[in-house]
């Protein structure tokens, strides 16, 4: 209870409320289960979970001290570029699809108009200087993460690029990266939505995983003393 009560997105999203739900506060156990679960070595992640991952890492060396080697400590992967991608409109605020401002995040499913459209309307700043700096300036400094996670090419190389030019082509080209990497993306969705291949995809993933969930649920229980015993015969 005590360090679930201490997560900091349930601290942020549970302030000023007089209720939360149950399952925003149960969440991280939520996702160290289907972590353990699959014997996971390493799990990729923003900035922001990783206190969930840490929460995650501590329930299993636990379990492990108690009753045996049963779950995989899994470690922490965090992205040196594009860790935590910040509102396009409040760049000091964590981009979120539950925004009630649709302009601050970029949705998988957004045409390449309305990705455009976003882009061009984030929050900059009055100085035309295309430079990282996220403590004074976040909306630009924001705009080189998604570029450089989009693209592949360094931050140090984007300033040097825009160097002498405005925000208005910088903008266009943030824009254009977006949209090339969820083009693809967006053309694999429209085949497979309607598909009868995608029942297929789902049933033999979900068989697949069950097959792993249960034999890992059946170490544990059997670490536990849970375990059905066999009489011999």
């Amino acid at each position: 209870m005590g360090e679930l009560e201490r997560m900091t997105q349930f601290k942020d999203k549970a302030e000023g409320r007089s209720a939360v739900s149950s399952a925003l506060f149960t969440y991280p156990t939520l996702m160290a289960a289907d972590i353990l679960l699959y014997d996971t070595d390493i799990v990729p992640v923003g900035e922001d979970q990783k206190q969930h991952l840490e929460l995650t890492r501590d329930v299993a060396e636990r379990f492990n001290n108690r009753f045996g080697e049963t779950f995989v400590v899994p470690e922490i992967q965090i992205p040196e570029v594009g860790a935590r991608i910040m509102s396009l409109q409040e760049p000091t605020k964590k981009m979120s699809k539950s925004d009630e401002n649709v302009r601050s995040f970029v949705s998988m499913l957004d045409t390449p108009k309305q990705i455009e459209k976003k882009i061009k309307s984030a929050i900059t700043d009055s100085e035309g200087v295309v430079k990282f700096d996220k403590e004074n300036k976040p909306g630009v400094s924001n705009l080189l993460t998604i570029y450089s996670s989009c693209t592949g090419v360094t931050i140090e190389a984007l300033e040097a690029k825009y160097e002498g030019k405005g925000y208005g082509e910088f903008k266009q080209d943030v824009a254009n990266a977006v949209i090339q990497v969820l083009q693809p993306i967006q053309e694999r969705y429209k085949e497979l939505i309607d598909s009868d291949m995608l029942d297929d995809i789902l049933d033999e993933g979900a068989e697949k995983a069950a097959c792993v969930a249960n034999k890992t649920l059946r170490k544990a229980k059997k670490a536990m003393g849970l375990g059905r015993v066999k009489k011999k015969k």
